[in-house]
């Protein structure tokens, strides 16, 4: 698959770049692994930290409140019961990891699956390679104007670390920058158009294709 090279002002370039359809031309997309690698990659993002108190853990005393018999009432073993106001959490939440094993050929399928729906759906935009003296807003929204992508969600692909890049599109509205070594699933399927700057299309495919 080939697709044509624009520039920062969205005009084309003459120049073509060729997809390699085992990134972005999958025969078979599998959306099966694309679904455990989406939830592989959300599970990894939880915390994990939330904590309830267990009638061990309470601050009280020990000391029956009341004796056993006689009161008319249910008896009470100590004021940690957690039949009890400011008692322990019954079977509350315990910290633990979410997360679980998906290997990488299966991640790496599901990544090229997400991609190659983005291409066949002619959601992918390759730009030609441009840096940035300083961060300036400005312009970053001026290309992706020119690209009239403005308003929609963009996912921004660099070859690696470009800083004022990055800085550019920061406080961009329902815009992203992410380098090519970083691309997951998740990021592909939540933008609207992916903008894949020349030099990160062979970042891409190595990184899919190497292991």
């Amino acid at each position: 698959m080939e697709i044509a090279v624009k520039n920062t002002s969205g005009k084309d370039t003459g120049k073509k770049v060729s997809l390699n359809d085992s990134v972005f031309g999958l025969e078979n997309p599998s959306n099966s692994l694309i679904y455990q690698d989406v939830r592989l990659i959300l599970a990894n993002r939880r915390q994990g930290t939330v904590k309830t108190k267990a009638r061990g853990e309470v601050h009280g005393t020990n000391k029956k409140p009341f004796k056993q018999k006689g009161t008319g009432g249910a008896r009470g073993g100590d004021r940690k019961s957690p039949l009890w106001r400011h008692g322990g959490t019954v079977f509350g939440p315990q910290p633990r990891n979410y997360s679980f094993k998906l290997n990488k050929k299966a991640r790496n399928i599901a990544r090229a699956s997400a991609l190659t729906h983005k291409a066949v759906d002619g959601k992918i935009t390759v730009l030609e390679n441009f840096t940035m003296d300083a961060p300036k807003t400005k312009q970053f929204i001026s290309i992706l104007d020119s690209l009239a992508l403005s308003g929609v969600k963009v996912l921004l692909v660099l070859p690696g670390d470009n800083a004022n890049i990055y800085l550019s599109g920061r406080n961009v509205p329902k815009a992203k920058v992410i380098r090519a070594a970083d691309l997951n699933t998740v990021d592909i399927l939540h933008a609207d158009s992916l903008v894949i700057l020349e030099d990160a299309v062979s970042v891409i495919e190595q990184n899919i294709l190497a292991n």
